[in-house]
């Protein structure tokens, strides 16, 4: 963590100055950036499941097309019913 002190006499802009400028040497803000959009790797079960739901989703809507009625709104209702 930055800290920073007001020197006797110092004005506030200077005093943001020089904290940015610590901010910056102390690269806490690169760190903070680089981790902020890492995401968990998912589990071995998580990725099955989800291949599961996905081939379930892609069967279904195959059977719908093949059938002549596949929209939009049938197949979120299926899609929720899948879950």
């Amino acid at each position: 963590m930055v800290e920073v002190v007001k020197k006797d006499n110092e004005t506030s802009e200077n005093l943001i100055r020089r904290f940015s400028r610590r901010m910056q040497e102390s690269k806490v803000l690169m760190k903070a950036r680089k981790s902020q959009f890492n995401a968990k790797k998912k589990s071995r079960k998580q990725l099955k499941d989800d291949a599961l739901y996905r081939q379930k989703v892609k069967k279904v809507a195959d059977k719908l097309k093949k059938m002549g009625i596949f929209e939009d709104e049938k197949f979120k209702e299926v899609k929720k019913r899948i879950l």
